[in-house]
């Protein structure tokens, strides 16, 4: 099973493409920008309470036979599920201190 590489983040809509660079990612593969991630989610997953880390770029030239982006295309479904501000916030409050490999 690979990544999906979703091609949006699900707080502000921006695009992400491929290889963007500012693609976060939790261990469910929830997917923000790196400006939602630290703004407005504190790096707090609303979806889990986890962490996020880089999203990797799946290589755009097939190194080895049958991997690369367009043998295994990135996910073309938008996921777009805003967070209520206030309420995130409180949720954060109470976990963003916790490192996030013990949460």
């Amino acid at each position: 099973m690979m990544l999906d590489i979703r091609p949006n983040c699900e707080q502000c809509d921006k695009d992400l493409a491929p290889d963007a660079t500012d693609a976060m990612i939790c261990s469910y593969e929830c997917t923000f920008c790196a400006d939602c991630v630290e703004s407005v989610l504190e790096n707090v997953c609303p979806n889990c309470g986890g962490g996020f880390v880089s999203r990797p770029v799946r290589p755009a030239t097939e190194w080895r036979a049958g991997v690369s982006r367009s043998r295994q295309k990135p996910s073309d479904k938008r996921v777009l599920k805003p967070v209520d501000g206030h309420a995130h916030k409180a949720y954060a409050q109470t976990i963003k201190t916790i490192p996030p490999e013990k949460r």
